[in-house]
């Protein structure tokens, strides 16, 4: 499902929950008599509510546990038992922010090599861009080097269920499914029957840890009708999916080598790859069954299988947390982020919806820390599964990660900046290279950074001023000297960019933002013949006065040309009255589907602080005309 869907769909209103500021917190301090805090949220009372319970089996009711840089994702049974059955909806992954691999280059193709295709910006200047060939082997060399980085999946663990008969169990044979998530724990119980037996299982993550820890109980251990398979797969080169490719045993290799008789150390070798596991269990026995595959068998007389898996990108020592270790830590975790920052209790509403919104402020909050707060930008499907190759965009990062200072978790984002970083001589060089001053930042990408050919990465820019928005928000959970020197860098070479890429037609004495410009919205693909989205315009025009802001704190002078363009950039564009995605794009409600995808007429009153300007301006200038723009700024 691509974004424009997804928002059609009605599911992207889950995103659009209330925020609140851990300051706001601050208004309960108030205490009774006895020194007990007046009014305070049982946070504890609050998130347990929300508990997820599962009592049918849904190939799209996947629940994931993970702590922000690994993940691990579970079918009813509370490991990856069924995932050929899963890849029909939410696909069974085990992923992390580390694990990426690049195919195999047989042909020497390089994006840096790849011919660049001139086009002309609005005054007149040829601006090379890294765009799609029209050729048949340049098309092929394009897709390769978009699919070259994708996030692999570092392994299956999954239950061997077997009937009496000898017949392998279906997901048609899970009876009497009793599936909960505690939030507060971090606790995924699975109850089932299978053969007419009772099945439990508990599955943890650990909260610092690639690890998960899993007991699991059953009669079915003794008879052997119950095992648990761990396998190694190679990495997929897929759009989407669970980043497992089990059709090439051959391509890669699982080395095992065995510590005593309860731990085994793995070592995975996929091409450049390499990656290293560890499983360690209590009573119970592992063998290997073909290639990359092994099984652990319970004790003789067992009714219970406990062990962990842990996933690093270095070989693991031998002080591997335990079962218990693992699920005190995921405790750990779960308690000190529920206890930390914002919360919001609805319980005292008379509105009967308030169950349902406070539910779906829980249940994001749980998701977007699992999946948005680790030290790289997340993919847009987090580390559930993978789209896009499992790389991320970058202009989607500041919906993901934007919200955590606004909940008084500035640094469940911060984990993920020092990307930028990284990443800042590649973006300088990127700018320079097209002749435009300060640092261009990739639309999609690996934690290389690099950018493939394609003609969307390419032009899209909106992703650009978020490191605005992100130093201004961490610069407002820490005020000081720090933030500053930490992110003053990224800041005006940013702004440097933008600047430089607006330029100025004689025929307007306006900057104009584009050509070329891929609207964020993506919906006017004719990029070559579009300019000033309204959306883009608003954007430029706030980060150059947060730049602005950002030089003044450092006892800096204003940038003249940064301020020039701010000041001379054009109004908002209407059209009959309307309010529209922009100068060149003012069909926006007289033709069928132009008004869907991203929320872009929103988002300059939602995303940035112009709502009072914005508001009032828009309302005196509707009424001025058939062709009227309104001006965003005073």
């Amino acid at each position: 499902m691509d974004r424009r869907h997804f928002l059609r769909s009605g599911i992207g209103a889950l995103a659009a929950g209330t925020l609140v500021s851990a300051k706001a917190h601050a208004t309960q301090r108030r205490r009774s008599g006895n020194g007990t805090p007046a009014n305070r949220i049982d946070r504890r009372a609050l998130v347990a509510r929300h508990k997820i319970t599962f009592t049918n089996i849904e190939l799209l009711n996947v629940l994931t546990v993970g702590n922000g840089n690994f993940a691990f994702g579970a079918d009813i049974t509370g490991l990856q038992t069924f995932q050929n059955e899963y890849n029909r909806g939410i696909p069974l992954s085990t992923l992390s922010h580390w694990g990426w691999h690049n195919q195999p280059d047989i042909n020497g193709w390089a994006a840096s090599e790849y011919p660049k295709t001139p086009l002309k910006n609005c005054c007149g200047r040829s601006v090379p861009y890294l765009l799609v060939g029209k050729t048949q082997r340049l098309l092929d060399e394009a897709n390769f080097l978009y699919a070259l980085t994708t996030r692999m999946n570092l392994g299956r663990i999954g239950l061997i269920l077997t009937h009496a008969n000898g017949h392998d169990a279906v997901l048609a044979d899970i009876c009497n499914p009793i599936q909960t998530l505690d939030l507060w724990t971090g606790m995924l119980e699975s109850r089932f029957t299978f053969d007419g037996q009772p099945v439990r299982v508990q599955t943890f993550c650990h909260g610092q840890k690639d690890q998960i820890g899993v007991r699991v109980e059953s009669p079915l251990i003794r008879s052997g009708g119950l095992k648990v398979a761990i396998a190694f797969p190679y990495a997929s080169n897929a759009w989407n999916g669970n980043g497992a490719d089990w059709s090439r045993p051959n391509a890669y290799s699982t080395h095992l080598t065995r510590v005593g008789n309860a731990r085994a150390n793995f070592h995975c070798v996929l091409d450049a790859t390499q990656y290293y596991a560890a499983m360690m269990w209590q009573s119970a026995n592992l063998s290997q069954t073909r290639p990359h595959h092994y099984v652990l068998t319970g004790a003789p007389h067992a009714a219970t299988l406990q062990f962990v898996a842990a996933f690093s990108p270095e070989p693991i020592g031998a002080g591997i947390p335990g079962f218990s270790a693992t699920r005190a830590a995921a405790a750990d975790m779960w308690r000190d982020f529920w206890m930390s920052g914002g919360a919001i209790d609805l319980s005292g509403s008379k509105d009967p919806r308030w169950m349902e919104l406070e539910r779906r402020i829980v249940h994001s909050q749980y998701l977007t820390h699992i999946n948005c707060s680790g030290k790289l930008p997340p993919q847009e499907t987090g580390l559930t599964c993978n789209s896009w190759y499992g790389k991320f965009h970058l202009e989607m990062h500041w919906w993901h990660a934007a919200h955590f200072p606004l909940w008084g978790r500035a640094p469940m984002l911060e984990r993920s900046l020092p990307f930028y970083a990284r990443i800042l001589s590649a973006a300088k060089d990127r700018a320079h290279s097209q002749g435009f001053r300060g640092a261009r930042w990739p639309k999609s990408c690996g934690p290389s950074g690099y950018q493939a050919p394609q003609d969307i990465e390419a032009t899209l820019i909106w992703q650009q001023p978020h490191q605005m928005a992100y130093a201004e928000l961490c610069y407002q959970a820490k005020p000081n000297q720090r933030t500053l020197n930490l992110y003053k860098d990224r800041v005006f070479a940013t702004a440097d960019f933008l600047a430089s890429f607006a330029c100025r037609p004689k025929a307007t004495g306006r900057y104009q933002i584009g050509p070329p410009v891929y609207d964020a919205a993506e919906i006017y693909r004719d990029f070559e013949q579009q300019w000033n989205p309204n959306f883009e315009v608003a954007y430029w025009h706030w980060a150059l006065g947060i730049a602005q802001t950002w030089r003044r704190r450092l006892g800096l002078p204003p940038d003249p040309l940064w301020r020039q363009v701010r000041k001379n950039l054009p109004p908002l564009a209407i059209n009959q009255g309307l309010y529209v995605a922009g100068q060149t794009a003012t069909k926006t409600f007289l033709e069928p589907g132009l008004a869907a995808s991203h929320p872009c007429l929103l988002a300059p009153l939602g995303m940035l602080n112009v709502a009072q300007t914005f508001l009032s301006v828009f309302v005196a200038r509707l009424g001025t005309g058939r062709n009227a723009c309104v001006t965003l700024w005073v």
